[in-house]
């Protein structure tokens, strides 16, 4: 990828992002002591009649004692009284190491802007969990993987939040194009640091027996909150709500260096009604990446990811996507929209994973209002991915890819149009790519748009595409329809102490 000046610039953004990260936990350290009780509102699915703070159950917030036990403790308790409307834990100002824990169902932890979780490299502290049916193995290794930090499963109403700038957070980005939302968000929302390098060397040391946990890990629920924080330094995926409905994730600052291994961002997987939105992500992979499970184990566990709506995002990754949809996708991908989204320095748009093995479908997929800059990819469809779970899979199993639409999107400093690439005798089908204005890099590819087993049409789009995607008359569409979970309205919550 060539790299003009303005992409230099904002490398050296990033570097800033990643110095103040590492200096702004200090904060917690030197916190006034007696300050006055203060109240503090935030918007959530719902509010709590019960509240805690986990140093009632004798959490240490030193960044050196674990706090595993006092979390377990304090959820444990509170489990008790969610029942009778709600409960919530509030991580206050510290630093709070911890291995894996479990919430419970009508339930909010609130990390406090001045608190870190802090993910232990004690690896005793990382209890094993089954694998995830839909995949058949782990991801790292096939015997097993280990909970995430932050984990749920079959759950009913629970939130994971901290303070709130939901305001100055969609004023910068309307401002910048994304790029500054983490000026505003970082010195406002509470932390989890994942402290992931050491388990990204034993990843890269080939030393992993079970998959790495990941940050946050949701399963079998609904009615799922995720918002108003910054997550750092994951082990591998940051959010990945699996089978589970009624999902809302906003207001996310994601850091990772960019090449730190599998460091997703955000990955909804077989999940239905999902809104993502007003969030920044800096990653070592795809800053979203949507899935519903793994070639045969996918095909058999048959549950698609489904209306889901993607909207004010931006996304830095240099050797990944933007968003991808795929590669495991064997349950299917359908009706996902995504619109008003920024990358920089990223190798590529909303880009399409699949091969044969995979099975199911994408289908249904509406894109507008893109604005990207300094990108190998703007468009980038891949029917030969490979990655299988084991030999087993189905090599009858061809994806179905259509009612692909694209609209109105500006790029600069682009490296290559497109890389459009379906499966032979299995076309990728219903193709729409219409308004796009693309200006190339100092040195781009010669051939701009490589095409092979592609069908559809385009209108107003520069360079010339290829001759598999002919000239038509038209605007691509874009979904008219609302999806239920952009409707659903947070409510204004408050949680009271001497922070």
């Amino acid at each position: 990828m060539e790299f003009s000046k303005k992409s230099q610039v904002f490398e050296t953004l990033i570097s800033a992002i990643f110095l103040l990260e590492l200096l702004r936990p200090n904060v917690a350290e030197f916190r006034a002591v007696g300050l006055a009780t203060s109240t503090i509102t935030f918007r959530a699915l719902n509010c709590r009649k019960h509240s805690a703070v986990l140093t009632d159950f004798g959490g240490i917030g030193d960044g050196k004692t674990s706090n595993t036990k006092a979390f377990e403790a304090a959820i444990m308790n509170l489990s008790q009284v969610a029942p009778d409307g709600g409960a919530q834990l509030i991580v206050p100002p510290g630093k709070w190491l911890t291995g894996s824990f479990n919430l419970t169902s009508h339930f909010t932890l609130f990390v406090h802007k001045d608190a870190v979780i802090l993910g232990s490299q004690d690896e005793s502290e990382w209890p094993p969990v089954a694998l995830l049916p839909s995949y058949g193995r782990g991801r790292d290794a096939p015997s097993g993987r280990l909970s995430s930090l932050i984990f749920g499963t079959n759950l009913t109403d629970v939130v994971i939040t901290g303070n709130p700038n939901t305001h100055l957070a969609s004023q910068a980005f309307n401002q910048v194009g994304g790029l500054s939302i983490w000026l505003v968000i970082q010195g406002n929302n509470g932390t989890i640091d994942g402290q992931g390098s050491y388990w990204w060397k034993l990843f890269r040391d080939n030393k992993m027996t079970v998959t790495r946990p990941y940050m946050i890990e949701i399963m079998y629920s609904k009615q799922v909150q995720i918002s108003n924080l910054t997550l750092v330094n994951s082990p591998s995926w940051n959010v990945h709500p699996i089978y589970s409905s009624d999902i809302i994730i906003q207001h996310l600052t994601v850091f990772a260096p960019v090449d730190s291994p599998n460091t997703d961002g955000i990955d909804p997987d077989s999940c239905t009604n999902t809104r993502i939105e007003d969030s920044f992500i800096v990653s070592g992979d795809d800053c979203i990446a949507v899935k519903s499970g793994w070639d045969e184990y996918g095909i058999k566990f048959n549950m698609p990811t489904k209306q889901l709506v993607i909207r004010r995002f931006a996304c830095i990754s240099p050797s990944s996507a933007t968003i991808a949809l795929g590669s495991e996708m064997s349950g299917g991908i359908e009706d996902v929209r995504v619109e008003d989204v920024t990358a920089i320095n990223t190798e590529s748009g909303v880009r399409i994973k699949t091969g044969v093995g995979r099975g199911a479908y994408v289908k249904d997929v509406y894109v507008r209002n893109m604005t990207l800059n300094t990108m190998k990819y703007v468009f980038w469809m891949t029917g030969d991915y490979g990655s299988h779970p084991d030999a087993e899979f189905d090599q009858n199993a061809f994806p179905v890819i259509k009612g692909i639409n694209y609209r109105d999107i500006v790029a600069d400093n682009v490296t290559q149009s497109a890389q459009l690439d379906g499966i032979g005798k299995h076309p990728f089908t219903d193709i729409c790519i219409s308004n796009v204005n693309i200006k190339l890099a100092a040195k781009p590819k010669g051939v701009q748009w490589n095409c092979s087993d592609v069908q559809g049409v385009t209108n107003r789009v520069s360079p010339e595409p290829c001759n598999l995607l002919p000239r038509k008359e038209i605007d691509c569409p874009f979904a008219k329809d609302r999806l239920p979970i952009e409707d659903v309205q947070l409510k204004t919550c408050s949680i009271s102490g001497n922070f």
